[in-house]
């Protein structure tokens, strides 16, 4: 009998904000929790906060778990460090039937950042005809990685799907947008997926990473990592999902004042 591959991931997520003068007033929402499902047992998991404090904690509409600290008056740095252990089992990419508080139809809603115009439905609808969903699905994958061409630099938070494909370059948050955008517009359930990423031979990552799920009658939620080509397997740590990256960011929020900001991330992922 064969037993099902698993793997033990340590992580360690930093998040520094420096402020050219002090910060009156600051709330920040953190979706940087996973949790444990039947494809990762998450073994142990802290948050550490200084110059600043939690004030509670909550599901949102997609069970993310979602902290919300608010920052020391008058601070000038705040740093939030996320650590612990996940044992995740090779699923093939498989996450399952759907569950939460939204229904499945808002998952086929558009969102101003997968708002399919003409170069995401041409990429549709060149996608081969097929009457199951899920070789569509890898069909799709595949033609975004071949489409979008992974460079940083050339996108930010507020990029569209469209403008990934007008630029052709673009990283995982933008294949990820653009697999969503023709999953939907064909009709397919999609939503945003952010977490960590093993990369074999490098500990130090330069941000967090992000994928796609589409819905798949008959498995449920299967994820389709377009910027790699493949579906996620134990080298993959879920966090939180979203309609599109707005809500399934790993840090948001507000402040007031207008202090400079410089902006400082540091993940390690290792085994």
């Amino acid at each position: 009998m064969n037993e099902t591959p698993t793997l033990r991931l340590r992580i360690s997520h930093t998040t520094t904000y420096d402020y050219d003068d002090p910060v009156p007033y600051a709330l920040q929402q953190l979706r940087l929790t996973p949790k444990s499902h039947n494809s990762q047992n998450v073994l142990s998991w802290k948050t550490t906060i200084e110059g600043g404090q939690k004030q509670l904690d909550f599901e949102d509409m997609h069970r993310n778990t979602v902290d919300l600290i608010s920052f020391d008056s008058g601070t000038t740095r705040v740093s939030v460090t996320c650590e612990g252990e996940v044992e995740v089992r090779e699923t093939h990419g498989v996450h399952g039937s759907h569950g939460g508080f939204m229904p499945l139809w808002m998952f086929e809603r558009t969102t101003p950042l997968t708002k399919p115009g003409p170069l995401v439905r041409k990429l549709a609808a060149q996608i081969p005809a097929n009457d199951e969903v899920l070789p569509r699905m890898h069909d799709l994958m595949t033609a975004i990685h071949a489409a979008v061409a992974y460079r940083t630099g050339t996108s930010d938070s507020f990029s569209t799907a469209e403008e990934a494909l007008v630029s052709g370059t673009g990283v995982c948050q933008d294949h990820a947008h653009v697999f969503i955008s023709a999953a939907r517009h064909m009709g397919v359930p999609a939503r945003y997926v952010s977490g960590y990423l093993l990369i074999e031979g490098q500990i130090d990552q330069d941000a967090t990473h992000a994928w796609a799920e589409a819905h798949v009658p008959g498995l449920g939620w299967v994820g389709f990592d377009a910027a790699n080509d493949v579906c996620p397997d134990v080298h993959y740590v879920r966090v939180a999902t979203g309609l599109d990256y707005s809500e399934a960011a790993p840090v948001s929020g507000m402040r007031f004042g207008d202090a400079g900001e410089r902006l400082a991330v540091h993940v390690q992922v290792q085994q």
